[in-house]
């Protein structure tokens, strides 16, 4: 089985209805999924975002939200450390640099919406 990295842009793409959500659901298609230990923590924060922005669509975004275990993805503990000289090398965010980490550590794919985790993952960081 295929191993990918997914990112919160990805799943939210998922959970969320967006307009990438079915290239999203193609390419995370019989993988299993993992993701840094913070990630429910950022998802959490996307669905925030919305809710305030479209507050007539709290009730349905926060059910979304609430289906993200059928996904299955399994957070992992990064090593921060590794993590933070990453973010540097790169430019990322220390967030962001912890997908692109991981998905070296597992040598997995990185499934992203993010454009410049993107790029760096692309460049090879």
């Amino acid at each position: 089985m295929d191993i990918k990295v997914v990112d919160v842009s990805a799943i939210a793409a998922l959970l969320f209805t967006e307009s990438q959500a079915d290239a999203i659901e193609a390419r995370l298609r019989d993988a299993s999924l993992f993701a840094p230990h913070l990630f429910e923590y950022e998802l959490a924060n996307v669905c925030l975002m919305k809710c305030r922005r479209h507050p007539d669509q709290s009730d349905a975004l926060v059910a979304a939200f609430d289906h993200r275990a059928d996904l299955g993805v399994e957070e992992l503990s990064v090593d921060i450390s590794e993590v933070l000289a990453l973010a540097l090398k790169t430019g990322l965010t220390a967030c962001d640099a912890s997908y692109l980490w991981l998905s070296r550590r597992l040598g997995a794919d990185l499934v992203t919406l993010d454009k410049a985790l993107g790029n760096a993952a692309a460049a090879g960081g």
